[in-house]
């Protein structure tokens, strides 16, 4: 189901850094509502807590551009992640070649 959405091209991503927490936003040309994956940072991990696409952006691939930034942005900086949000554990899962960049499970 969600393999068959086709990437929307006109979605600008921008990022905001709290430094112990932020948020991915994405932003679609012609739509007022936006997309979010919100983390919070653990030691070089950043937790991917939560992405919400509100409805009226929903269906183009606009949630797996987020997460794509995210993933991104950890190769770029050296940051490990947690996939705690369902949807980005789901990506993870999809995109072997992302395993590198999941943080090791604490005991």
């Amino acid at each position: 189901m969600a393999d068959n959405i086709q990437p929307q091209t006109d979605v600008d991503i921008t990022h905001h850094d709290e430094t112990t927490h932020g948020e991915y936003v994405a932003s679609v040309e012609g739509a007022d509502a936006e997309g979010r994956l919100t983390w919070t940072a653990r030691g070089n991990a950043r937790i991917a807590d939560h992405t919400l696409v509100p409805p009226a952006i929903g269906g183009r691939g606009v949630a797996l551009e987020l997460v794509k930034a995210l993933v991104a942005d950890a190769r770029k900086e050296g940051f490990t992640i947690v996939p705690q949000c369902s949807y980005v554990e789901a990506q993870f899962r999809k995109h072997p070649e992302w395993a590198d960049l999941r943080a090791p499970v604490e005991s």
